[in-house]
């Protein structure tokens, strides 16, 4: 039986070969679809888009990162290679085949470590970069276009000293575009942003964000040899476009660019009609 006619199972967890245990969703039958949520979210992030692609027809699957959500809250292995290879006993653990992986923020960036190092043998369909982290965030003399690794220091000062208020600020403020001028501001969506924060470890979160900023994707990106569409807003305050999907863009082999005027960071939640539509639209080409 293939899992494109397998049925998900609910939920539930599997250990990692390190004694992790990793929380997982798993809806539906149909073609495989999973969603990498962002740093220091939870899977609960992709509400709106594991509920409409399971209305049409996908088996939907969604997992904690180590330290994240319902997942161990870890001390170790929180860095990319580690949360590929979760990725990897994932999809084993599951029997996922022709799959479509979807990942938004630092998840874009597991994304790509995992299709580049573990995709191969038709366990992967197409790919969907959301806001992502690759090629790399920081600053350096190879990448000039970056943030200065003072702004993650930051992150890292600002996280140790208060992690909830931290947190808010990042939701209330630039993740979802509420600091612009006339912004619809939903205290609903900072508050379970703000609850699926707190709900992971403090030390995995701040170990992610030199995994989320100072990671190269430069040749994960090069790696890949199916399909991936690239979705940026070009005023999110989080991952600046110039430095991201701009470059991305040029170093896939299959690379499709979308470009969201106005949209933020967190476009999939604040615009998830226009984001889930063009996903469809991409997967069903």
């Amino acid at each position: 039986m293939t899992s494109q006619t397998k049925t998900g199972s609910g939920s539930g967890t599997i250990t990692t070969k390190d004694g992790t245990q990793i929380f997982y969703k798993d809806w539906g039958t149909g073609q495989p679809i999973v969603f990498h949520h962002g740093w220091p979210l939870s899977s609960d992030d992709w509400d709106a888009q594991m509920l409409f692609f399971l209305s049409k027809g996908y088996r939907v699957i969604a997992h904690d990162r180590r330290g994240h959500g319902r997942s161990t809250q870890t001390d170790t292995g929180n860095e990319m290679d580690t949360y590929a290879a979760d990725v990897a006993e994932l999809a084993a653990h599951l029997d996922l085949t022709d799959a479509i992986h979807v990942g938004h923020s630092t998840g874009g960036g597991e994304v790509a470590r995992y299709v580049a190092k573990y995709g191969q043998g038709g366990r992967v369909a197409k790919a969907a970069l959301l806001g992502a982290v690759p090629p790399i965030m920081v600053k350096s003399a190879a990448n000039p276009g970056g943030l200065p690794i003072e702004v993650f220091d930051g992150f890292r000062a600002a996280q140790a000293a208060n992690r909830a208020q931290f947190f808010h600020d990042v939701a209330a403020g630039p993740f979802y575009g509420f600091n612009r001028p006339g912004a619809a501001v939903s205290q609903a969506v900072v508050e379970n942003w703000w609850r699926q924060g707190m709900m992971g470890g403090t030390k995995a979160h701040y170990d992610c964000i030199k995994a989320f900023s100072e990671t190269d994707f430069t040749e994960d990106l090069k790696a890949i040899d199916v399909p991936v569409l690239v979705m940026h807003g070009d005023d999110d305050q989080i991952v600046p476009i110039a430095d991201s999907a701009l470059l991305s863009i040029k170093l896939l082999k299959k690379g499709e660019l979308k470009v969201y005027k106005g949209f933020p960071h967190g476009m999939a939640t604040t615009h998830a009609d226009v984001i889930n539509a063009d996903l469809l639209a991409f997967f069903k080409a």
